[in-house]
């Protein structure tokens, strides 16, 4: 790894292998972040989100994967981008034009540290070009290995009243319908020790009575990847999850929060803070890497302390 990006937040570590206390590790609320439109960016942020950008060293454990990461610009995504390419792998990651900005950054961080990372933008609604991107990430890298379905739409909504058709919909094709599209898609490609990753959440588990449609979404997740993990063990791939709590991420402040919840956004769980992005991102290397060669089926719950069930 080579210099410390310009743009890592501010006062971030600079060592994932340090101890240290977990409770003050990263900043508390309140936070008095602005409320942005969706699908949010990470640079207008306050405090800006860490995604290992100082601290991640990478150990070589995904040297020659190569993988597709979807909602990778920035979030949990992009953490997960910076660990995977610092760890060898060659990545391509997917994102929103209107999010053009927060992945041209990524990507310039990556590039000047001499890793490999490729990027497409589209809207993973469209099935046509979820199948589109699996070809043209499979070009970009000669196959894929690892497929992470981690992009997610998120919007809070105070009653089923007020959740429209058309955003039910949206959320529902985003969350579940593009996870379907894109494995059908690179199952196909995949080897013998190839990997399928998805991101549930704590609200597959705990659902928050404002966001119906969000938690329903991963709660489907779940039965997915358990029942896709039946279907291809036999072929020796592996299909997990991944259920994040609170995350201080673009999510939470384009929509996916009331402004009222955002500004103690975290506070209730036993570490009283939001998780960052950076403290996730090992948990895919896990799952991406011979480390968890006997786990498939399974979700691990990354939530600051209040467990999955």
């Amino acid at each position: 790894m080579n210099d410390t990006p310009k743009n890592a937040p501010k006062n971030a570590p600079n060592n994932q292998y340090q101890m240290r206390d977990p409770r003050s590790l990263y900043p508390k609320p309140p936070f008095d972040t602005p409320m942005q439109p969706e699908p949010g960016l990470t640079s207008e942020m306050t405090p800006r989100p860490d995604h290992g950008e100082s601290s991640y060293k990478g150990l070589g454990r995904m040297q020659g994967r190569r993988a597709l990461i979807t909602g990778g610009d920035s979030g949990i995504g992009r953490a997960v981008a910076i660990a995977f390419a610092r760890e060898g792998a060659h990545v391509v990651i997917n994102y929103l034009p209107a999010e053009q900005s927060d992945a041209d950054s990524l990507l310039k961080d990556l590039h000047a540290e001499g890793l490999k990372i490729d990027a497409v933008a589209g809207d993973l609604r469209d099935e046509a070009f979820c199948k589109s991107l699996v070809d043209e990430a499979a070009g970009l890298m000669g196959g894929i290995d690892v497929l992470v379905n981690n992009a997610g739409k998120q919007v809070t909504q105070a009653s089923i009243q007020d959740l429209t058709t058309e955003q039910f919909d949206a959320t529902y094709k985003t969350n579940v319908y593009a996870m379907f599209w894109l494995s059908k898609a690179a199952l196909p490609r995949m080897k013998p020790g190839a990997t399928i990753i998805n991101v549930t959440s704590i609200q597959g588990y705990d659902p928050s009575p404002n966001l119906l449609d969000y938690a329903s979404s991963k709660f489907a997740i779940l039965g997915f990847t358990k029942a896709l993990a039946g279907q291809v063990a036999k072929d020796g791939i592996r299909v997990n999850a991944v259920a994040p709590g609170p995350f201080w991420t673009p999510l939470q402040p384009s929509q996916g929060q009331p402004a009222e919840k955002l500004h103690n956004f975290g506070k209730q769980t036993p570490l009283g803070r939001p998780g960052q992005p950076a403290e996730i991102a090992p948990t895919f290397v896990f799952l991406a890497t011979q480390e968890s060669g006997y786990m498939t089926g399974e979700t691990i719950g990354v939530t600051g302390g209040n467990p999955i069930h």
